[in-house]
């Protein structure tokens, strides 16, 4: 197998999406309202961003990535007695 691309995923809670990028895909940005949604789209961009970034030859071998996700929630919560 080849490289392994590094992907980081964060929800963003006022667009309720999560927005992917990564430093080893020049130019991957996108977002989805789901993981499994996000998924699906980065399989189609990261092969087509790495071949116009001159990375990948067309029919080369697979390429496998790895997406991180953070999902992190700020605020106070209150408990009912």
């Amino acid at each position: 197998m080849g490289r392994v691309y590094n992907v980081q995923a964060r929800w963003d809670s006022e667009g309720g999406v999560w927005v992917a990028e990564s430093d080893d895909v020049p130019g991957l940005v996108a977002e989805a309202e789901s993981p499994n949604v996000l998924a699906k789209k980065l399989r189609v961009l990261i092969p087509e961003l790495l071949e116009l970034n001159g990375g990948l030859e067309v029919g080369g071998e697979p390429i496998e990535f790895i997406v991180r996700y953070e999902h992190q929630e700020t605020g106070v919560a209150a408990l009912t007695s």
